[in-house]
């Protein structure tokens, strides 16, 4: 299959509205510039890399030459450089990655992932992790990756820090945190070109391996995800949406390919690919600086 390269592809031109107010909401928040100073003071970007490079292999072009140039063709689609360093971590019975430095960054994918995977859904999972590094918010990324250590430790100092930490800082990052897998999910299907490569991936990530994957299994799939994307949750109270949404180990695929398939539906996806008003992000409505600092993923979706 011969895949289109998105010369001056924009990142705001996919972005999802909900990362895009979530990310407003939470750089909004009473010490966010705080929180942020501090990951800084700790040296955590650098001690991320360290445990990363201390821990995974290194993939070259020589140990793993098909694995590499899946991530030179990812790049090279989404139009991101330098190449960021790619790593392979031990494998723990699902697809895993992930993605640290904000400088210098690293991908990480675990063994399931070489293993499971083929090599166009390689690039689907790689252009998910491409496109945290492409929108520049790998320092919001890295703070929910130490969010909880972090908490405990600003909490035994008197800076006061912690109790704002405890008061809505990591909800609002939560929220976040779920939005930004929206837009990243775009990116991994602009990398693939292909939604029947996008939907089988996340079926991987939800845990079924390939032998599974039938026609059957993969449509009864994209029809629980339209059923989930046309339910109303407007009526589940707001603690039911906090006990889901900060559940760090739940893969949330059926939410994610219902909002993939709006986004092809709407034709956003389409005018992306074919090079129209890739720079032009989707129409915003304007929101003053309390409207955005309301806005909440848990009551607004």
């Amino acid at each position: 299959m011969t895949r289109k390269i998105l010369t001056g592809l924009s990142s705001e031109a996919y972005e999802h509205p909900f990362d895009r107010k979530a990310l407003a909401s939470l750089q909004n928040m009473p010490g966010a510039s705080m929180l942020l100073k501090k990951i800084n003071e700790y040296g955590i970007d650098r001690l991320l890399r360290l445990q990363c490079l201390g821990s995974e292999i290194r993939i070259t072009p020589r140990n793993f030459p098909k694995l590499h140039q899946r991530l030179v063709e990812t790049c090279q689609i989404l139009d991101v450089t330098p190449l960021p360093e790619l790593t392979l971590s031990r494998g723990t019975g699902h697809v895993e990655t992930y993605v640290v430095g904000v400088e210098k960054p690293i991908i990480t994918i675990n063994l399931d992932v070489m293993e499971w995977l083929n090599e166009d859904e390689l690039l689907y999972i790689l252009g998910y992790e491409v496109a945290r590094i492409k929108s520049q918010h790998m320092m919001y990324h890295q703070m929910a990756i130490v969010m909880p250590t972090l908490k405990n430790l600003l909490s035994s100092t008197t800076l006061g820090v912690g109790g704002l930490v405890a008061s809505g800082m990591e909800l609002a990052l939560y929220n976040w945190r779920m939005m930004a897998r929206f837009t990243a999910d775009r990116a991994g299907l602009l990398a693939c070109q292909d939604i029947n490569v996008a939907t089988t991936t996340l079926i991987k990530l939800a845990g079924l391996p390939d032998e599974y994957l039938t026609n059957a299994v993969i449509e009864d799939f994209l029809a629980q995800a339209r059923e989930f994307a046309s339910n109303n949750f407007n009526s589940v109270d707001q603690v039911t949406k906090i006990l889901s949404y900060t559940e760090q180990h739940l893969s949330w695929v059926l939410m994610r390919t219902g909002e993939l398939l709006k986004w092809i539906d709407s034709g956003e996806y389409e005018k992306l690919v074919q090079q129209k008003d890739l720079n032009t992000p989707e129409e915003v409505e304007e929101k003053t600086p309390e409207e955005i600092e309301k806005w909440n993923f848990l009551t607004s979706w």
